[in-house]
Formats: C-alpha cells, structure tokens, sequence
C-alpha cells in the first residue's frame, strides 16, 4: 500500500484568522542567545508565514524567579497569544521529582495560571533543554553527572511536568542529543561548553518551527550557517519533533490529516481532531457529506478538488478552519 501522510494542523487554515499567529518566548539564556526567537521568526518568513514574535527572556532565571517579575506578566497581559513558550534553569528539571514538586511546579502553576486569565486558549510550550557538553559536576550536592546522564535526567523532568500539568513539549534537548552524537562536526555549544553556539539556536529554532507548523522545515533561510549543517540539522529536527508528537503532545489543539491508497486505489482521507476539550467537532468533507465526530475517515466517489471544513465548539468558542486536498 502506498501511503501518503500529510500533516495539517499548519495546512487547516482558520477562517477566522486575521492577524498573525503570536508567540511570546520566556526563558533565560538559552532562549536570548543568538536571538533565538528572531531565527524561529526568519524561518516562518521564508515561508511567507507572518508572526508576531515577543522574546521576555533574562539571564539564569528559573520559574521562581520569573514567576516574581512584573513586567513578564505585563508581556503576558499585553496581547491574546496563540503560544507561549516556557523555559527554565538548564538544571531545574535535571533534579528529582521531590525537588520539582516543591521548586518548580508551583510557580509553572502560576504563569499557567495568569496566561489562561488572559487567553484561555493559549498553547503553552515547554522549552526542553540540552545537557553540558562535558556534564556537571558539584562536589558539594554530590552530582556528578555525564553529559549523557544530564541531557537524560532533563528530558525525565519535563516529561514529569508536561503529564503533571499536560503540557506539550517542544523536545529541543533530544534532537541537540541526536545531533551532537551523530554530527559532532556541527558545534552546538560556545566555548563554555553550555550556551548555545548559533547552531545551537539554529536547531532549538528548527524544533519550534516543526512544533508549531507540523511540517518538517525544509528552509532555504540558514542563518548563515553551512548550508550542508542547517540541511542536517533541519531534517532531524523535522523527523524527531514529527515522529515523536503524540508522546511530547505537540498535536494537541491540531487537526491531522492523513491520505492513503487503498487495496483499490482509492483515496481514503483519515482525519482526526486532537482538542480533548471540545464538545463537539462537524466536519463538512465538501462532496455533500458531513459527520459529528472526533476521528474519522472518507472515501470520495469521483477525482476532484474538495475543500474539507473542521468546526470545533469548545471553551474558546468556535473555530472553523479548512483545507483543499486533491483527490
């Protein structure tokens, strides 16, 4: 059988949609580095997707820290985002889950909760991060941590947080990992072996493009990179963030839609829409046909141009959005 995937929550297309999609980055470091946000921003633009990007990101801050600045919750007040991205200490999320029920997720919790008072449809983004290149050592706590142990302990930890407070995660430490172990002639780090080189922004900017657009990047903007490494990096980035969606909930409030050849050589269209929140969800498959349901799949009768419609009714009220395919 051959199979055709395609993945659309970026190729549904509200109907409603009349501004660009708003995205508002919180970090610390790693996320003000090289500019990070701006390189994810010049990759939509390539693509002529237009963002309105806001960074709020301030040195070695953790989630308590920020969760005590008031200009962070002014940016959080200022617009309705579409997405906000979360991103704490490099080694917050490395500790055991004791430490971030007590250190973190309390204050996570209360971002949360002033981002949904603004917008209770806003996507929140964990940002995973990476571990040190030569690891961590402190004699004093009694870590002695590879780099290895560091970058698995950080994907544990926001695995934790993102079923504790079901969250998507944007799993930029895994593909850093898949590329420093794969790809050592890319350099990921600065010389002080933790912050991101421009490569390093280059992949955790590829991750979010994958994340928010469902798409594998395929950008001609490399931010000056080698072309052949942004390529590299550009394609794992894709494959992981695509291959791993369900596991990191990056589909979450997305429509996907697949489009495979049956035994009889005909189109079947399997769609599935992924809000655990709605109450209901119409499709309209624009040959006549309709059906009330979350999943499903269609057969169309004769070759032509549809243009299937998704209504989802939940808390944010109604969406409409909609995309051709080619049958």
């Amino acid at each position: 059988m051959k199979i055709y995937s395609i993945i659309a929550s970026f190729l549904f297309v509200s109907l409603s949609l009349a501004q660009p999609m708003r995205v508002l980055f919180v970090g610390n470091s790693y996320t003000h580095y090289n500019n990070m946000p701006n390189l994810f921003e010049q990759m939509a633009d390539s693509k002529g997707v237009k963002l309105e990007v806001l960074m709020d990101a301030k040195s070695s801050h953790t989630f308590q820290m920020h969760s005590k600045r008031p200009e962070l919750y002014k940016n959080i007040n200022s617009t309705k985002w579409d997405y906000v991205v979360l991103q704490g200490f490099s080694r917050e999320l490395a500790q055991d889950r004791a430490t971030i029920d007590s250190h973190s997720l309390p204050y996570i919790k209360q971002l949360l909760d002033s981002i949904y008072a603004n917008n209770s449809c806003t996507n929140v983004l964990l940002y995973q991060t990476w571990g040190y290149d030569t690891g961590y050592k402190d004699d004093s706590l009694g870590i002695d941590w590879s780099y290895q142990t560091m970058s698995d302990r950080i994907h544990e930890g926001y695995l934790y947080v993102s079923e504790q407070l079901n969250l998507s995660i944007v799993p930029v430490g895994k593909v850093w990992e898949t590329v420093k172990t794969n790809h050592p002639q890319i350099q990921l780090y600065q010389e002080d072996k933790q912050h991101p080189s421009l490569a390093g922004s280059y992949l955790a900017a590829s991750c979010f493009y994958s994340a928010l657009f469902k798409t594998e990047p395929n950008l001609s903007f490399t931010a000056k990179l080698d072309p052949k490494q942004a390529e590299i990096i550009q394609e794992i980035a894709g494959l992981q963030v695509l291959m791993n969606k369900s596991r990191y909930k990056i589909n979450q409030n997305t429509v996907e839609l697949d489009i495979k050849l049956s035994a009889e050589n005909k189109k079947v269209v399997h769609l599935s829409a992924n809000y655990p929140n709605a109450s209901s969800v119409t499709w309209d498959f624009g040959d006549g046909m309709s059906e009330k349901s979350f999943k499903t799949r269609h057969v169309y009768g004769k070759p032509g141009v549809y243009e299937i419609k998704v209504k989802v009714q939940d808390a944010c009220g109604e969406r409409i959005l909609k995309r051709k395919i080619s049958v």
